[in-house]
């Protein structure tokens, strides 16, 4: 049996799959970087809902790939979490 990255590396032969993998990458970058601060702070959802004002469930459907939030919604997380949201073109 191989692990998760064995596979990844293997499915990225594919240009398709690497296609829409690579298509994605930044959506599932916001929200890791979202749910590691979460979790650095020792915040839950329902915490950094109350911090926010946004809706816990909300919050969940962005962290589980669910939800693309606007800039706005961006800055509101960042400021809770300590964290300032820079957004680049490169």
């Amino acid at each position: 049996m191989t692990n998760f990255n064995e596979h990844l590396k293997g499915s990225l032969q594919d240009p398709h799959f690497k296609k829409e993998y690579n298509a994605l990458a930044v959506e599932y970058g916001i929200k890791q970087v979202m749910l590691d601060a979460r979790k650095e702070k020792n915040l839950t959802q329902k915490q950094l809902s109350e911090l926010t004002g946004i809706e816990q469930s909300h919050i969940s459907r962005l962290e589980n790939g669910n939800y693309n939030p606007t800039v706005a919604y961006l800055k509101r997380i960042a400021k809770a979490l300590g964290k300032e949201l820079h957004i680049e073109f490169r």
